[in-house]
């Protein structure tokens, strides 16, 4: 079976973020199924597709929001309203339908498409009509857009969050109907999709990396809690936000905390122990010097990779229970609680009696789910005859 991954950033190798750490872990249990699998996607400037023989490029395009000019996020925002398209879309418009026709034909043929994630299967979702797919919801984009609304720190903003929330639920409704089978990164994301029945979806239970994750010698503690992320993405800075204004005031003035990852401006702590760090060569070293991982998630959907990659390391955690979406087990020392004193009391006791645990038994366990959930998607691909959609 052949089949086409289509996908807005395709892997580079770098696995710098939560969605390629996912897109590299599904496209690896496709091909343990037995599939053939030819990526089609854009690369990020400078960088250089991890797999050239098996993908096609587009070109390359930055699609980062916050480090776009004002022109170029207007220019977005015109082009988004004059088109109809979600505004995550067009930023994939740089080609047109005709070119990208064009790389499919010359690429295949496929048996069929797995749709990654609404971004690009929206910006071009005509063109995947022809042939049945599977699509793969790493989140339900439009209860993110429609919280992200909410959050807005102004009307002009606010409103563009609402009209991507409207448009975001019509296409995920859309491309979920016409997809043989869905796959979602969390158990809830699959009900509200609409796709809750087994004949129709399944989750994907993630790891991080092809390997399991190492540790070389003893852990060195320092600092007592350590938190890394995309905070420029707005469900994260949710997240940040809640930790920083309710967690951390209620944690004594020595607990040292370090924030790595771009920070957007006016994110600040007046507590003594957070420094913000900035980008760090080695993010799983960064983690592996605190004491404790604080799982900090509250808004959004998916799955946590952070989350999954924590208890691969064994290390110990406090988790809001947003962050266990997607984990149907969890290491003895993790401690789940929502309440913001609990949170930080949890923080300071896991700081002073660290716990690591062998993060194999949860790693083996996450694989053997993903390639029984995969396996039973390509069946369905596969045993149902094609169909034309309306």
């Amino acid at each position: 079976m052949h089949l086409l991954f289509a996908t807005s950033i395709v892997p580079d190798g770098a696995l710098a973020s939560g969605y390629e750490i996912a897109n590299a872990a599904i496209i690896a249990a496709l091909r343990r199924a037995g599939a053939r699998v030819t990526v089609i996607g854009f690369t990020w400037p400078g960088k250089a597709a991890a797999d050239p023989e098996n993908t096609v490029v587009l070109g390359a395009i930055d699609v980062r929001t916050e480090s776009a000019s004002a022109p170029q996020k207007l220019a977005w925002v015109g082009k988004a309203m004059l088109s109809g398209l979600t505004f995550a879309s067009v930023k994939l418009r740089a080609v047109s339908e005709h070119e990208v026709q064009a790389a499919l034909e010359q690429a295949g043929p496929f048996d069929g498409y797995v749709l990654n994630s609404v971004q690009f299967a929206g910006a071009f979702e005509k063109l995947f009509e022809d042939k049945p797919s599977i699509f793969v919801a790493h989140n339900v984009e439009h209860l993110s857009a429609r919280e992200n609304a909410a959050a807005a720190a102004g009307p002009f903003q606010r409103l563009l969050f609402r009209r991507e929330a409207r448009l975001l639920k019509v296409v995920e409704e859309r491309l979920c109907r016409r997809a043989r089978y869905v796959f979602t990164l969390a158990e809830e994301d699959r009900a509200a999709l609409g796709v809750a029945a087994a004949d129709r979806s399944a989750v994907l239970p993630l790891v991080t990396g092809a390997e399991a994750p190492t540790r070389n010698g003893p852990r060195r503690i320092e600092c007592d809690a350590a938190l890394i992320g995309t905070w420029t993405w707005q469900p994260n800075r949710i997240g940040l936000d809640w930790f920083l204004g309710k967690v951390v005031p209620q944690l004594r003035p020595d607990f040292r905390i370090r924030i790595a990852g771009r920070v957007p401006s006016g994110v600040t702590s007046a507590h003594p122990g957070v420094e913000f760090v900035g980008r760090v060569p080695d993010a799983r070293a960064f983690v592996c010097g605190a004491a404790v991982v604080p799982l900090i998630s509250t808004a959004g959907s998916g799955v946590q990779l952070k989350t999954i990659e924590t208890f691969e390391l064994g290390l110990p955690s406090v988790a809001t229970s947003r962050s266990l979406r997607g984990i149907d087990h969890r290491p003895d020392n993790c401690v789940v609680t929502d309440d913001p004193a609990g949170f930080a009391r949890a923080l300071e006791a896991a700081a002073a009696d660290i716990r690591d645990v062998d993060g194999g038994a949860f790693r083996h366990r996450q694989v053997k789910a993903l390639d029984v959930a995969i396996r039973h998607g390509l069946e369905k691909l596969g045993a149902v005859r094609q169909e034309v959609f309306a």
